[in-house]
């Protein structure tokens, strides 16, 4: 069965307020078997909402609304989706009981008559119990146009909504759904670009057409999203299994993880296998490099630190780069990234010393050496390797790239 979530909330629809709730709900539903096919935002306007539960209704054998079961005017979504079911709407009086002993128990003498509105359930529907909060959810099943249709209405607040949808829901799907079990896995590549990776991959996942792949592309990695369905967890493993199976072997070394790991993760995992150390020497990147190696839990049982080296001075201070090396070819270069690697590891006396210089803009490029020019060294006691790239993008988005090749570098030399 397909499933399609309705954010309400006009604050959804500005830059200040996210949805998140849809990504708890895609979780549990997948859980189930369950694909979320559409996911939609709708502002707190009655037609716009009836359009929408409309739409999905016709689309979707599982819909769930996320908010608008508040007691205020621009609350609509219980009218909005009896509006779309042409069903009437009833007030349930043990709800309103329920409701004046919540106000009463917190010292409010006069509940406002707007609250009332909460215990307003569309006709057939089964009341959910909030035990976090006052407006309750419903659950309808029935015919909608001749196909058998679940909805839930379910309040917005998260902590509300994940209690109600695990205690009064879940249970409800499993009893509604023929056996079915969803299995996923996640293949992650360094340093691809989304066209090159597709274009060796996409032979091989055509031929599996019960298996639906979906392509990531994010700055220096790209990741291969493998989902399928089955009626038992196992076939539904081995389906996808084997299709990643053939796609590391296509993509061999390119490829750094199978499980869903950082490539900061995979690098320490090296580090440790190989009983190695790491320090570094970073320029352009600021610092990013040590902090995406030191997100990793036990970090220090490998990185032994390093420096932010911006300045001339702090270069040929902290890392031993000869100052008449800048003078000659430049903070940005081949050269001086080299000498970083090498000063670094000198200082800390560590395995392998990293040393990152780049223009990363948006101003400071010119034409011998523009805006997105990374040299990126490693150095360990069997010499030094350079890389030199031109990344494209902003500020952030080159910085990134460049912490990335560093630990894909790290990562090839260890394996």
């Amino acid at each position: 069965m397909n499933a399609e979530i309705i954010a309400i909330g006009s604050e959804l629809l500005t830059p200040f307020r996210q949805d998140t709730n849809s990504l708890y709900l895609t979780e549990r539903l997948n859980l189930l078997g369950i694909e979320v096919i559409f996911k939609t935002i709708v502002g707190d306007n009655r037609e716009h909402l009836t359009g929408a539960a409309s739409l999905a209704l016709s689309r979707a054998e599982i819909v769930i609304f996320m908010g608008g079961l508040g007691p205020t005017e621009d609350d609509l979504t219980r009218e909005a989706v009896a509006d779309a079911l042409g069903l009437e709407l009833r007030r349930d009086p043990e709800i309103v009981a329920g409701l004046e002993r919540r106000f009463a128990a917190r010292g409010w003498k006069n509940m406002s008559a707007n609250n009332l509105k909460q215990a307003d359930v569309i006709a057939g529907a089964v009341v959910l119990p909030n035990a976090n909060g006052s407006a309750p959810g419903q659950w309808i099943s029935g015919k909608y146009e001749g196909e058998e249709k679940i909805i839930m209405l379910l309040p917005g607040p998260p902590h509300e909504l994940k209690a109600l949808f695990d205690e009064e829901c879940m249970d409800r799907l499993r009893a509604k759904l023929p056996p079915q079990f969803m299995a996923t896995r996640v293949l992650k590549i360094a340093m691809m670009s989304e066209s090159q990776c597709d274009a060796r991959v996409a032979p091989i996942y055509k031929r599996y057409t019960d298996v639906q792949t979906t392509i990531l592309a994010g700055a220096g990695e790209i990741q291969l999203h493998l989902k399928t369905r089955a009626g038992s967890l196992e076939a539904a493993q081995e389906r996808v299994d084997r299709l990643a199976e053939e796609i590391e072997e296509e993509l061999d070394d390119n490829v750094f993880s199978d499980n869903g790991d950082s490539l900061e993760q995979i690098v320490g995992y090296y580090l440790q296998m190989r009983n190695a150390s790491l320090a570094v020497a970073e320029s352009c990147t600021g610092g990013l490099l040590a902090e995406r190696i030191t997100s990793v839990s036990g970090s220090s049982r490998y990185f032994l630190g390093g420096a932010v080296v911006y300045s001339n001075q702090l270069k040929t201070a902290f890392a031993d780069v000869p100052a008449e090396l800048i003078e000659k070819h430049g903070a940005v270069s081949r050269e001086v990234a080299a000498a970083l690697a090498e000063g670094i590891r000198q200082r800390c006396g560590s395995t392998l010393g990293i040393g990152i210089t780049g223009v990363a803009g948006p101003a400071g490029g010119t034409p011998e050496k523009p805006v997105g020019l990374v040299f990126i060294a490693l150095a360990s006691e069997k010499g030094t390797e350079v890389a030199e790239r031109n990344f494209p993008g902003d500020r952030n988005r080159i910085r990134f790239f460049a912490s990335q090749l560093a630990l894909d570098l790290i990562r090839r030399k260890l394996m």
